[in-house]
Formats: C-alpha cells, sequence, structure tokens
C-alpha cells in the first residue's frame, strides 16, 4: 500500500510539475515531437521497403528445364530430389505439352508457328518451377539443381537477382540503422533538453535529500514526468503518422512509382506504428528523465 501512495503521490507531483514549468515542459515536448516525427518517417520508410523486398522475393523463381528425352520415371526422379532440398518452398511442373498450350494463348504467332511441330520436333521443354524460402541462398540451391541428372538448363536471372537480393539487404540494414540512430539521438536530445528542466530545480532536489528522502523517491516523479513529456510529445506525430500516411496511400493508388512497387495497406499498419511512436516517446522521457537527475544524486 505504501508504494502504491507513494507512485500516486509521484504521479501527482509530475503533473504539477508540468504545469508549473511549463516553459520548460514545452520545450521538451517540441524537441520530442520533432524528432518523433523524424523517427516516424524513418520506421514508414523502413516497413515500406522491407514489405517491397518481401513482395520481390515472392515472385523470384528458379525455372529447371529438363533433357527431351526425360520419361515420367526421370521426372519423378527430379521432383525427389527437389524434396529433399531444404531450402525449396514450392514447385510446380509444366509439361512441354502444357508450355506449348499457354505459349499459344499468349500470341497468335506462337500459336501458328507451334501448331506446325509435333512433339519429336518441339524445342520446348518439360519444366519445374521452383521457389525458394530464403533468396539470399538462391544461386547456391540453383547450383545443387543444376547436378541432378536429367536437368538441361537452370535459369534464375543470374546475376541481376543477386544483386538485387544485395541491394535490398543493404537498404533495410540502412533503414534499420537509421531508426535506431534517430532513437538514440532523440535521446541525447532529451536528456539535453531535461537538464534545463531539473537543472531549475536541484534547489528543490536538494531539500528533498536534506530531509532524507530516497534517491528512488526523488527520481521517481522526475522519470514520470519525463514519461508525460514523452506521451505529449508524440501526440502530434501520431496525428501525422496517421493522416499523412493515409493521404500519402490515397495520392499514390497504394504503389510507388509503378505497379511492383506496392505500399503497405494503412490498417493496421498506421495503428502498429503509432504505437511504436508512444512506446519510443514515453521511453526516450523517462530515460531522458533518470539520466538528468542522476547527477544531482548520491548514487
Amino acid at each position: 500500500m505504501k508504494l502504491f501512495r507513494m507512485l500516486g503521490r509521484s504521479i501527482r507531483d509530475a503533473f504539477k510539475s508540468v504545469i508549473r514549468n511549463f516553459s520548460l515542459s514545452l520545450a521538451s515536448i517540441s524537441c520530442i515531437t520533432i524528432t518523433l516525427i523524424i523517427v516516424a518517417v524513418a520506421i514508414i520508410a523502413s516497413f515500406n521497403v522491407q514489405n517491397f523486398t518481401k513482395e520481390i522475393e515472392k515472385d523470384l523463381t528458379i525455372v529447371v528445364f529438363l533433357n527431351n528425352k526425360a520419361n515420367e520415371e526421370d521426372i519423378e526422379k527430379v521432383e525427389k530430389k527437389l524434396k529433399a532440398i531444404d531450402n525449396i518452398e514450392s514447385y510446380d511442373f509444366q509439361s512441354k505439352q502444357e508450355v506449348k498450350e499457354q505459349m499459344q494463348k499468349e500470341s497468335e504467332i506462337f500459336n501458328t508457328v507451334l501448331d506446325e511441330w509435333d512433339d519429336n520436333e518441339s524445342p520446348l521443354k518439360d519444366t519445374f518451377q521452383v521457389k525458394v524460402k530464403n533468396v539470399e541462398k538462391i544461386k547456391a540451391t540453383a547450383n545443387k539443381i543444376k547436378r541432378m541428372d536429367q536437368v538441361s538448363v537452370v535459369r534464375y536471372g543470374e546475376g541481376m537477382v543477386d544483386q538485387l537480393v544485395n541491394a535490398f539487404s543493404s537498404i533495410q540494414k540502412v533503414t534499420y540503422g537509421i531508426v535506431i540512430a534517430l532513437v538514440i539521438v532523440t535521446i541525447f536530445l532529451i536528456i539535453n533538453t531535461i537538464k534545463l528542466t531539473i537543472s531549475a530545480r536541484k534547489r528543490e532536489i536538494s531539500i528533498m535529500r536534506l530531509v532524507g528522502a530516497s534517491n528512488f523517491t526523488i527520481k521517481t516523479p522526475f522519470i514520470i514526468e519525463g514519461m508525460i513529456l514523452g506521451l505529449l510529445g508524440s501526440i502530434i506525430p501520431i496525428i501525422f503518422t496517421t493522416y499523412g500516411y493515409l493521404a500519402f496511400y490515397k495520392h499514390f493508388d497504394g504503389h510507388l512509382f509503378s505497379e511492383l512497387i506496392k505500399l503497405i495497406k494503412p490498417e493496421p499498419f498506421i495503428y502498429t506504428t503509432s504505437l511504436m511512436i508512444i512506446g519510443i516517446g514515453i521511453l526516450v522521457g523517462m530515460v531522458g528523465s533518470a539520466s538528468a537527475v542522476k547527477k544531482y544524486l548520491k548514487i
């Protein structure tokens, strides 16, 4: 009960302190607001890059062409070997006849030319279209498939795919790095801004120490005050994130530059991002206050 009373008193004192030192509190809230808006933009960009990367990876396929002389037994053997490879998520088999029919449907020219060839003359091959679990291992997986009996050619967009995978990996690391760096910068700014508030109240802290208040008792109201400042500072970034992303998504009709680069649907993305912003705001406010008041205490 004593702990609850102390927490209740600390929360009350924290709210009073925010109002009493309104000008300094406003400076802290403004600092948090500006940095959280930048953090929100970085988070939105990071998640959309990650989403775009996953969409592209879904479409990456290894096409396995079998020898013309491969019979049903050979096809079954290749299929069993494909099942044994860990990195293969799924595969689809298309016979020569199915490939021929598909090509004839797509083009009148193909329809005319292929219609003149019988199965013995046709250059078309039975194929497996293979999806992998980990795109970063697509080259190693393709090399395993190449060594199988009755496999003629393996294609997966060599070179271009490797460059795409490396580019996506680099972009993801950069965006994550930006978010982390911005959070660290935010904490640093908050610490220095809140230091001004606490520095103006060092006399108050000294009096509390003289009357025998513990470090925990002194620190708690300041930490709760930092939490309140962080919460208040996250309001505008949340509004900016919610309505800004909705407008952005509608303006570009759900994709950026082309149909390939699809944006994440606003719901529930904007709610998840808003919760992250609130969490970061509260965290940096609490850490900032705790670090700022520490120098005035004998830990």
